[in-house]
């Protein structure tokens, strides 16, 4: 397996929030131990590993390199860890980098003339490669070939490299930035869905395991409703929780061990950390239910614009509680009943503004 040492690190606008879905240093470290070697072993996402699988089946018995693939989803659920899969499964080796590492055509060109026969390249997030590198893997894709230019001006010449069959992975966490021209040419695509509860509950049985961690079904299920649907950040709350209970208890996981665990760290029921109720608190509190402006509400939770709505709003968005309007954030009435609050009384009309709003 060959490491690309110019993929830049995990983003870190979350700021090293314990139910962050990107990968930090520490993470990246665990996950090698935990990530499942083959399709049989993966957790989740049944679909996709259904199609997947018969993809590299159908490769496997005619003695060819697998299509192109292309995954896309939020981050943490498993992208790189099924890139590892079909290299594994396709006996290969596999080269991973980056779209952002990629600023020019040569560096793609580079990585592209020295790929073996049959290796799998793993691109991760693939829409932020830049149009000239993008441009130059269309042929790369469609004909194992690329054309690499030598000189400048009226001079410049483009010869033309061969390249081995090789299978192309490319990771996205937003599809919708790639261009069709692109997209078209990958084989197979398919999409990372949230996990249910209860695979959540059988990652970190899987994990607890191999952490050599004791821990009962309730514990798990504890992890696994606070976990944002993503394996990653289950893993994360795993680990916390272990540390609390060597340390505060026997080192036994039971559901109250679990939920003492984190609340400590301030991941609730919900999995909302302390950013994220900032923010319903703010607009509930403050402003009523709103709706209030993004800038207002940022700067009544002490904290810049984009983090606010790029790190604390689609989790909320997603969990039904908050809306984005026209006229800007509103609570829902199950941000109330989870802050456990009252919703203020519309003006002789016995129900919420929020509620009045959601029915208009």
């Amino acid at each position: 397996m060959n490491w690309d040492d110019t993929v830049p690190p995990a983003d870190d606008t979350e700021g090293g929030r314990l139910v962050a879905a990107a990968a930090d240093g520490d993470d990246q470290a665990v996950e090698a131990a935990l990530r499942p070697k083959s399709l049989a072993e993966f957790v989740g996402q049944e679909r996709v590993r259904e199609q997947l699988d018969l993809v590299l089946k159908a490769a496997r018995q005619r003695g060819a390199t697998a299509d192109h693939v292309l995954l896309s989803g939020a981050p943490g659920l498993g992208k790189t860890t099924l890139s590892m899969i079909i290299a594994a499964e396709m006996e290969a080796p596999i080269r991973i980098t980056s779209g952002p590492a990629i600023q020019h055509a040569g560096d793609l060109a580079a990585i592209l003339s020295s790929l073996q026969e049959g290796e799998v390249l793993f691109l991760d997030e693939i829409h932020r490669m830049s149009r000239p590198a993008e441009e130059m893997l269309y042929m790369a894709m469609e004909d194992f070939r690329v054309d690499v230019i030598v000189g400048k001006g009226p001079g410049a010449t483009a010869i033309p490299l061969e390249l081995p069959p090789f299978t192309l992975v490319g990771a996205t966490t937003r599809a919708g930035l790639l261009p069709p021209p692109l997209r078209d040419r990958f084989g197979f695509t398919a999409h990372m869905e949230f996990y249910e509860p209860a695979e959540l509950e059988r990652v970190i049985h899987r994990s607890a395991e191999l952490l050599d961690v004791t821990i009962d079904t309730d514990g798990a299920a504890e992890i696994a409703g606070r976990s944002r649907g993503t394996p990653r950040i289950a893993n994360r709350l795993l680990r916390r929780v272990r540390d609390y209970a060597q340390v505060k208890a026997d080192g036994f996981v039971t559901r109250e061990i679990a939920a003492v665990a984190l609340g400590v760290y301030e991941v609730d029921a919900r999995g909302l950390d302390r950013l994220d109720r900032a923010v319903l608190e703010a607009l509930l509190k403050l402003f009523g239910g709103g709706p209030v402006g993004l800038s207002t509400l940022a700067v009544a939770v002490g904290e810049e614009r984009e983090t606010v709505e790029e790190v604390a709003e689609p989790f909320l968005v997603r969990e039904g509680l908050l809306a984005r309007t026209p006229r800007g954030r509103v609570a829902t009435p199950a941000a109330w009943a989870h802050l456990g609050l009252v919703p203020p009384q519309s003006q002789g009309s016995g129900t919420t503004g929020q509620q009045d709003l959601f029915r208009a």
